[in-house]
């Protein structure tokens, strides 16, 4: 991460996951970089979407350690207890709306609310959230995965309103949603067989590589893994 400060701090959450992990090992290895902490349900702090005041709480006990120039969120839900993707309107149900929106879109939102605060001031930082390009309205042409979808496009929205306040108090901070594409993870798997997706590590490596060309003006924007702009 060239852009960012020399002896930069990162903080990733989700880093249980196959693109989380990937790219806070890639930050590990950059020797510019002094410290990534990593939080999951199984780290110290504890985050866990499902229990929405532990992301209160973990923002509260790693405020010390900041500021954070880099923060990304790589968390999603496409498949759970509640269901799948759903293909047509009769298979929607209540259960699997609210959990793909606990996950995909409200977890997400509070990390904003707590930890954006925390990026560094008076110097560039980067908050990144994993989107999904099925979440674009304006590129929408099979339908289907309703609850994704709409988990997805609301994370979007919230991310571009988040982007409009922080620039009022971080005017070198840059807020962005980020498409992975197919990714060899345990969330694609069982959809489109993960050995048509990329490696975790090569879509680290691509998301890292736009990030760091992202400057204040395209905070709120939303990019894939390639540095095409995608549309809302």
């Amino acid at each position: 991460m060239q852009s960012l400060p020399s002896g930069y701090q990162a903080l990733i959450l989700g880093a249980s996951g196959a693109i989380g992990g990937a790219i806070a090992a890639q930050l590990q290895a950059d020797p510019r970089c002094a410290q990534v902490l990593t939080l999951s349900r199984q780290s110290t702090p504890a985050i866990d979407f499902d229990k929405p005041d532990s992301i209160a709480a973990a923002a509260e006990a790693l405020r010390p350690q900041g500021p954070w120039h880099l923060i990304v969120v790589a968390t999603g839900m496409l498949t759970g207890p509640t269901g799948g993707p759903e293909k047509r309107l009769t298979e929607l149900n209540a259960a699997h709306l609210a959990a793909s929106f606990a996950t995909n879109t409200i977890g997400p939102a509070l990390v904003l609310a707590h930890f954006a605060p925390q990026l560094a001031k008076g110097e560039r930082s980067l908050l990144a959230v994993l989107s999904a390009k099925v979440g674009s309205i304006g590129d929408n042409r099979l339908g289907g995965w309703y609850s994704y979808r709409a988990s997805k496009a609301a994370l979007n929205m919230l991310l571009k309103t988040a982007a409009i306040e922080v620039a009022r108090t971080h005017p070198q901070a840059v807020l962005a949603a980020l498409h992975p594409g197919t990714v060899d993870s345990a969330l694609s798997a069982p959809f489109r067989g993960a050995q048509i997706g990329r490696p975790a590590a090569n879509a680290a490596r691509d998301l890292l590589a736009v990030l760091d060309t992202l400057q204040p003006a395209d905070s709120g924007g939303f990019w894939a893994y390639d540095g095409q702009r995608l549309p809302w």
